[in-house]
């Protein structure tokens, strides 16, 4: 196993204009009506030999990197024939990476492909359809039904399989018990007692605070979390799937009182604060509660203890019911100009296969795609992990599916909202403003799509 690590400081990605959306459409369309299947650059790759070096690109790299060498020496161990050469790359500069190389050369044969990066890379045509090559797998059947079609529904509009699931993350609300119990508070598991205990567990001149909120990198899908948690709203869009409902009067008076926690309720940092460094904020244990997700469970167990927390799924609204936003399903993908597919689909078939894919979940702390992995004893005591699953599963939750075949979804939520979302914390904005004006360019990006797909 060859490792390699690449990191950059990149820059935020612009919004695709008009012109490369509708080339890029037009292209996948070309492709669907019997184009010749070439990829970025039209190279259309290679079945291969099945034997040989293959490169992996592991999109979180660094946090995964452990569990993927373990994961690659015994996949090597099985296939002696197959060298995989790992390339770790930071969850936050991977997408900017594969872009660049689907432009220039220089794509891995097999890489981490999450639902929220699938309209873009399927749009130029740079990877490769697996549902036949799952149809004939022993994974057929195996793999959680729920997580396939939304890497499905995720992937432009035409219903292919484009990235096999390996895990689904889910928001958790983080609470410390000591602290509760010693204010007597009760466990926030609805909105009111969620915003009773931030107040109450709340002492700034002891740099004691009731909750951080995640201001940084990454803040958007927490924010729509709270937002529709507490407006109850189930859908992102209208009826007609014309306008989307972010910016609902009852979304907008959510997020204005979620906002108002900010340097009331929590530590004045946190409107630069991205996960980690609101995990590590947290794990310090003058904070009362966190949202984040299954992902950081194993740090909480590190620095409090399996008993000095609880994780629980969102808050429930006034009606008793859970509404969250999804959060996207993780997966592996074939990249079109690989020489080598049939060793890349082994890969593949052995990282999602029952034991490799709940040694990674059970590392990863989400839940896994493999639905034998799933019946694993770890689930049950990662009290986190289980509580999401049930939630996922028994019907106490609505999921608002957000839009991750629109080409320009990742910027409008990310480099383009994030900095808007600080100026509402900080004041500068309103929250109706805000969501206005994310409002109007999520429509428009809508409609753009609705015409291409015809």
């Amino acid at each position: 196993m060859k490792i390699s690590n690449l990191s950059s400081r990149g820059t935020a990605r612009r919004r695709t204009s008009a012109a490369v959306a509708l080339a890029a459409v037009l292209a996948l369309t070309a492709t669907a009506c019997g184009d010749d299947g070439s990829g970025a650059g039209g190279d259309k790759g290679a079945e291969g030999s099945g034997k040989g070096k293959i490169v992996f690109w592991d999109n979180n790299g660094g946090i995964r990197t452990a569990v993927w060498k373990e994961i690659i020496a015994g996949f090597e161990k099985a296939n002696p024939d197959i060298d995989v050469e790992y390339v770790g790359i930071a969850a936050t500069e991977y997408q900017s990476k594969v872009d660049t190389a689907i432009q220039g050369g220089g794509l891995p044969d097999v890489g981490g492909v999450t639902a929220s990066m699938l309209a873009g890379f399927s749009a130029q045509g740079a990877l490769e359809p697996l549902d036949g090559r799952l149809a004939k797998s022993s994974l057929d059947g195996q793999l959680n039904k729920d997580m396939v079609e939304s890497l499905k529904a995720a992937g432009g509009g035409d219903g292919t399989l484009y990235s096999v699931p390996t895990s689904a993350n889910n928001g958790v609300l983080y609470y410390r018990t000591d602290l509760f119990e010693k204010a007597g508070l009760e466990e926030p598991t609805t909105w009111d007692r969620f915003y009773t205990a931030a107040e109450k567990l709340t002492r700034a001149d002891r740099n004691e605070f009731g909750y951080t909120i995640r201001g940084g990198s990454g803040s958007i899908a927490q924010a729509f979390d709270a937002m529709y948690g507490q407006s109850g709203i189930t859908s992102f869009w209208d009826a007609d799937k014309k306008k989307t409902t972010v910016n609902d009067p009852k979304n907008v008076a959510a997020l204005e009182k979620y906002a108002a926690l900010y340097k009331k309720a929590t530590p004045a940092a946190d409107v630069n604060n991205d996960f980690a460094k609101m995990v590590a904020q947290w794990d310090t244990g003058t904070i009362g509660m966190l949202n984040h997700n299954l992902g950081s469970y194993q740090d909480h167990v590190k620095a409090l203890g399996t008993d000095g927390f609880r994780g629980i799924p969102q808050p429930v609204g006034p009606g008793g019911k859970r509404v969250q936003v999804s959060n996207p399903v993780d997966g592996l993908g074939v990249f079109k100009s690989s020489k080598n597919k049939e060793a890349a689909w082994k890969f593949i078939e052995f990282a999602t296969s029952k034991e490799q894919n709940s040694k990674f979940n059970e590392s990863a702390g989400q839940v896994p795609s493999n639905t034998g992995a799933g019946q694993d004893a770890w689930i049950r005591e990662a009290e986190p992990t289980k509580l999401a699953a049930d939630a996922l599963t028994d019907g106490s939750t609505t999921i608002v599916q957000l839009p991750y075949y629109l080409p320009d979804w990742n910027t409008l939520s990310k480099s383009e909202s994030e900095p808007a979302f600080q100026k509402v914390l900080l004041g500068d904005m309103t929250a109706k403003s805000f969501l206005d004006d994310l409002a109007e360019k999520l429509n428009a990006a809508q409609a753009d799509w609705v015409e291409q797909a015809g």
